[in-house]
């Protein structure tokens, strides 16, 4: 998965728990590592694969175990949960694809 699709996701998760009027700093920090995912040279695949994860600036355990879910099965549960709650959020978000 390329890192600006994981961004991308990052972002969305940023957007959906500012809906839910979720803890700020969580909020941030999702937007944090979006913006440094986006920014890296290297392919986050290729951290995952190194176990060099922690070379990304904020991101913490959470959002690294995260990344893992994403590079290695192509999608995010808790992505997945989190879009479920906002079904005419979801409907917007196809409808710019």
């Amino acid at each position: 998965m390329p890192n600006s699709e994981i961004a991308r996701i990052f972002l969305e998760i940023a957007e959906l728990l500012r809906l839910k009027k979720d803890n700020i700093f969580k909020i941030r920090a999702y937007e944090k590592a979006a913006r440094a995912i986006g920014e890296l040279k290297l392919d986050v695949g290729q951290l995952v694969a190194e176990g060099k994860l922690k070379e990304i600036p904020g991101a913490g355990e959470a959002i690294n175990k995260k990344i893992i879910e994403l590079v290695n099965t192509g999608k995010l549960d808790f992505y997945e949960r989190l879009k479920a709650e906002f079904p005419e959020k979801e409907s917007s978000v196809q409808g710019k694809q």
